[in-house]
């Protein structure tokens, strides 16, 4: 494989890796406001804690940055007890 077919399959590697994360972001947001309906027996500075860690998460997504957005959202969902 030359290297000009080395390159635009890496790039194209890249962006599937790239869009992968970004539709992994809403589940893992449904998730967390999934468990929240149900209200769940945490403490007041956690219940503070998943809200700020689920807002912050979605503005993360929104913002391009999806593996924050997915290590974020993973604080909230371990805080929640929930996979």
């Amino acid at each position: 494989m030359n290297t000009k077919m080395r390159m635009v399959a890496g790039a194209f590697a890249a962006l599937l890796s790239s869009a992968a994360f970004a539709f992994h972001c809403p589940q893992e947001m449904k998730k967390i406001d999934d468990a929240l309906a149900k209200n769940p027996p945490l403490s007041a500075q956690q219940l503070a804690e998943v809200k700020e860690y689920r807002i912050n998460g979605e503005v993360y997504h929104k913002a391009g940055e999806h593996q924050k957005s997915l290590d974020t959202l993973e604080k909230a969902k371990k805080i929640l007890g929930i996979q």
